[in-house]
């Protein structure tokens, strides 16, 4: 660790405990590739971690990094890496198999929630990979998410906003069949077609459209799917997130798995997660999830 002022959004050592071993093993396998970025590695990782998740929490873009973090060049370099690699996948699996069982629950879930979220894109965004969501009249792109029960993520899909969540929904079931076998119940809500339901079935894969109560008015949460629509709310907490400002859809998953990553190191360290909220707000301050 440097000895720089730290930033609210570093690593603490317990959180770069559970998070070292996978990115010290990466680097392992790449040496041993005789790979890598042309020269013997010379930086941090903790250091290059802490940079991403600084642009991860603040929405800051790559070329405005304090200058007391590697160069933004360089910490980009790994964050590409990294995605590419698969790593921030997989460290959102490690921790969510922590997470559960720190919960007293099985380390794979047997049932999963389904949802999609429209978002606003930055003029980084390639056209080519946007769209538009009619139902809700936004020009951008659709993060799809898997979640278990507790909220925590199993797998996302970012495409262009008019790909409709049956579509896109179908692909992350594939993907959830492949990877979580135990899975045989999922809840979607009322989005989602007749088709879908049929292709999870023969994944066998009990699928249950929720829906809201007839007549009810404002919000309400809706047994089993509230879930979902929660950790869209965590995901909020990291200011990248509030729009869509990647050039390639996989590094806008990256960005997700990522602070879905730093939302469970916290809590299984037990270290709250600081507001964005204004100081004399009533709710200020810290939010444990």
């Amino acid at each position: 660790m440097s000895d720089r002022r730290a930033y609210p959004s570093d690593l603490s050592d317990a959180r770069w405990e559970l998070m070292e071993p996978v990115l010290s093993a990466w680097r392992s396998e790449r040496r041993g590739r005789a790979l890598g970025f042309g020269r013997p590695p010379e930086h941090d990782l903790r250091e290059i971690m802490n940079a991403i998740l600084y642009v991860d929490r603040t929405g800051v873009q790559w070329r405005y990094l304090p200058h007391d973090f590697p160069h933004w060049n360089t910490v980009y370099g790994y964050f590409a890496k990294w995605q590419s690699d698969g790593i921030f996948a997989q460290l959102n699996g490690l921790l969510r198999e922590l997470v559960r069982q720190q919960e007293g629950r099985n380390a794979k879930p047997s049932a999963c929630v389904i949802d999609a979220q429209s978002v606003k894109t930055s003029t980084s965004v390639p056209a080519t990979s946007q769209g538009t969501d009619n139902a809700k009249k936004i020009v951008g792109r659709k993060r799809s998410i898997v979640t278990d029960t507790l909220g925590l993520l199993l797998a996302v899909l970012v495409t262009a906003a008019g790909v409709q969540d049956s579509v896109a929904g179908t692909q992350l079931l594939d993907q959830i069949a492949a990877a979580q076998p135990g899975i045989r119940k999922a809840w979607v809500d009322g989005g989602y077609r007749k088709h879908f339901v049929e292709h999870a079935a023969t994944l066998g894969i009990d699928m249950e459209i929720t829906t809201r109560t007839p007549g009810t008015r404002g919000f309400t949460p809706i047994p089993k799917r509230w879930a979902v629509e929660r950790t869209y709310g965590w995901l909020m907490l990291h200011r990248r997130l509030a729009r869509d400002y990647e050039t390639l859809p996989a590094r806008s998953e990256a960005m997700i798995h990522l602070a879905m990553s730093d939302l469970m190191a916290r809590r299984l360290t037990g270290e709250a997660t600081v507001s964005w909220r204004g100081p004399t707000s009533p709710d200020q301050g810290r939010i444990q999830v």
